[in-house]
């Protein structure tokens, strides 16, 4: 992944509704019905929040009939975990103990 990529994902993920619907999906497809249910807002305002995360390749959709489904996009959240994961300062640390796992 690359930084404009991953920019692009911090963006979308730095909204509370959109990091919430990105929880949610954890748990698998979701209905947009259902994600509606679970804020206080607006088909409209669902949609943009969707956009964002779909235009970011962080989530998918489907459509069947007249519903549309979501899910997480499992290789661009790995893709991106793994980009976060990069960015470590162990390498430059004057104090090395700052970065250093538990045990």
């Amino acid at each position: 992944m690359n930084e404009i990529d991953a920019s692009l994902i911090c963006k979308a993920l730095s909204d509370a509704h959109r990091l919430k619907i990105v929880k949610m999906l954890t748990g698998g497809e979701l209905c947009a019905c259902k994600l509606l249910e679970a804020f206080q807002i607006t088909q409209p305002t669902l949609s943009h929040h969707m956009k964002v995360l779909v235009e970011c390749n962080l989530v998918t959709t489907r459509k069947e009939w007249k519903n549309t489904y979501y899910s997480l996009n499992c290789e661009t959240l790995t893709a991106f975990r793994t980009f976060i994961d990069s960015l470590n300062c162990s390498s430059s640390c004057q104090k090395q103990d700052c970065c250093q796992e538990d045990e």
